[in-house]
């Protein structure tokens, strides 16, 4: 067993972590005022490899291992936890799209994508069934070459601001569920997309809105992978961004927990620092180790996934426990700030509204839960 990061993997993390904390760090609160990422961000991330990095070097990647992906993501989420989406949905989307479109697609798109010039989004979810992702009613409907497509996609994350989607539709009928589920790499400027954006109380800067498609055309030779195999290929890909989601999560912990314990030590009390009363420090402590027990986890499970192993579990159980437990953390460290920290100067408040998302978005609790029973249980 060995629980080091390797030679490589830690010069990433330190150049990512001086990114993080000198260019995305000062505008999280900015970003989630203007409502969106920019793009010259978004750019200097591509220049920097950090997007995608684990595709192969034909699609613009780097051949890196999981491991490294999420270590880079964990290193950008310090800084600014909504610019963490713009990696996740690139490793999400890329493999599904390396994996199963045209070569000749793939390397067209992920190009782009990997040199944050084109930003690709998900849409799976619809407003007749969140958890219930099988019971799709936005249709496909093949005529010569071309698919016409026709529905609602809702509670889409970058909704508004994504170049190109990965969409997930129906080709065959209601009742064969999963089976009649088929996949499209969708540019978002076709005649006959709209989208609207919702107003939340966090992820601003991410945006979550519906995508509508009207009679809108997708050549045939943009469907991902075989007709009516799309629902496993994206069941697949939430097992690895299931541990990234977690490894952002945590980060924005982290940084909260280190940040407090700062405090502590410099804020003065009847005499002598915050850090000497017991009733301040042991909630972080207990708290700082379930951090670092939830962030091993993580790990564990994109170490699996280097290797080949199953770790449908694993996933599940990054997913579910490490965006409760980045919450829980946020608050205890907000009520360590006292009044200063129930202010907007601070970023607690913010960073509560934020991770709050997640432990609705890409999968609830409940539904990993059953996915971890389901694993467990002797068949």
């Amino acid at each position: 067993m060995n629980f080091a990061f390797n030679e490589h993997q830690n010069a990433i993390r330190e150049s990512v972590a001086r990114f993080s904390a000198e260019v995305l760090a000062p505008g999280y609160k900015k970003r989630d005022q203007a409502g969106e990422i920019e793009r010259s961000v978004i750019e200097q991330m591509g220049q920097m490899g950090l997007l995608g990095g684990e595709l192969p070097e034909e699609y613009g990647g780097s051949g890196l291992d999981c491991v490294t992906a999420g270590l880079i993501i964990e290193e950008i989420s310090r800084g600014d936890f909504n610019v963490g989406y713009i990696p996740l949905l690139t490793s999400l989307n890329g493999q599904i799209i390396a994996q199963h479109a045209a070569p000749e697609l793939a390397r067209e798109w992920l190009h782009e994508i990997t040199a944050g010039r084109k930003i690709v989004c998900i849409a799976l979810t619809e407003p007749s069934g969140g958890s219930d992702a099988a019971s799709l009613r936005l249709k496909a409907e093949r005529k010569g070459d071309v698919y016409v497509l026709n529905g609602e996609k809702t509670s889409i994350s970058m909704a508004d601001q994504a170049d190109v989607a990965v969409v997930f539709a129906r080709t065959g009928t209601p009742e064969q569920r999963a089976s009649g589920i088929s996949a499209f790499l969708v540019p978002m400027n076709l005649p006959g997309i709209s989208t609207t954006r919702f107003d939340d109380a966090g992820e601003r800067a991410i945006g979550r809105g519906s995508i509508f498609f009207d009679n809108v055309e997708v050549p045939v030779s943009h469907r991902l992978g075989e007709d009516g195999k799309g629902f496993k290929q994206v069941m697949q890909g939430f097992d690895y961004s299931r541990a990234l989601i977690g490894l952002q999560c945590l980060a924005l912990a982290q940084q909260s927990l280190d940040e407090t314990w700062a405090w502590l030590t410099e804020r003065q009390a009847f005499g002598q620092p915050l850090a000497a009363f017991q009733g301040l420090t042991h909630p972080l402590a207990e708290l700082q180790t379930y951090v670092h027990a939830a962030r091993l986890q993580c790990y564990h499970s994109l170490w699996l996934k280097d290797n080949g192993l199953p770790h449908n579990a694993e996933a599940a159980m990054n997913k579910w426990w490490a965006p409760k437990l980045a919450f829980d953390v946020v608050k205890q460290c907000l009520l360590a700030h006292g009044h200063t920290g129930y202010g907007e100067d601070l970023p607690f408040a913010q960073r509560l509204r934020d991770v709050l998302g997640l432990q609705i978005g890409d999968g609830t609790a409940q539904i990993m839960k059953n996915i971890i029973a389901r694993e467990l249980t002797p068949k």
